[in-house]
């Protein structure tokens, strides 16, 4: 299975989000978009594990010490890619969000986890291999209090990309 740490939106949130998803979609002439129930931020990909290893990962997300905490987003961007680009919601700079990510990835090298050691960029993915002439924008910051992180994984079922939380540190939904 393909896990990854992720925070979860509120509707309030999603719907925000829906509506520059949608913007950019009625701006493009091609890609693929995120799905409603799919969009999430990342904090850590761990990428392909077995059972054994979502263990560890579990142990990781049970010790780190977590409180509610703000987030904002206030920009549309992208990463310029061959064969069209990948087109995110950015989250304002956050020190309490990058400490969370800081500690997260720590706990996961230290139980043997391949780390990405590129600089954490907190983003939202719109759509990928999106064809448009638009360029990023800023919007009215909107956003939300994170009251817990999520242990995600990804699987098709049906023909369709799905996440599920397997195990969970805050407010249970």
């Amino acid at each position: 299975m393909r896990l990854f740490f992720a925070i979860n939106f509120n509707e309030a949130t999603k719907q925000g989000l829906l509506a520059l998803r949608d913007e950019l979609r009625g701006d493009s002439s091609g890609g693929r978009f995120s799905l409603p129930e799919n969009l999430h931020l990342t904090l850590a990909f761990l990428g392909e594990y077995d059972g054994k290893q979502s263990v560890a990962a579990k142990s990781v997300l049970d010790a780190i010490g977590f409180e509610p905490f703000d987030i904002k987003i206030d920009c549309v961007g992208c990463f310029k890619r061959d064969g069209g680009d990948i087109w995110w919601a950015g989250v304002r700079e956050n020190k309490i969000l990058s400490d969370l990510q800081r500690t997260l990835t720590a706990g996961l090298c230290s139980k043997g986890f391949i780390c990405d050691k590129r600089r954490y960029n907190p983003h939202i993915t719109l759509g990928r291999e999106i064809v448009t002439t638009d360029n990023p924008w800023q919007i009215e910051p909107f956003g939300e209090t994170v009251i817990r992180v999520d242990l995600m994984k990804s699987e098709r079922i049906g023909g369709k990309l799905t996440y599920t939380a397997i195990h969970t540190k805050g407010a249970v939904l």
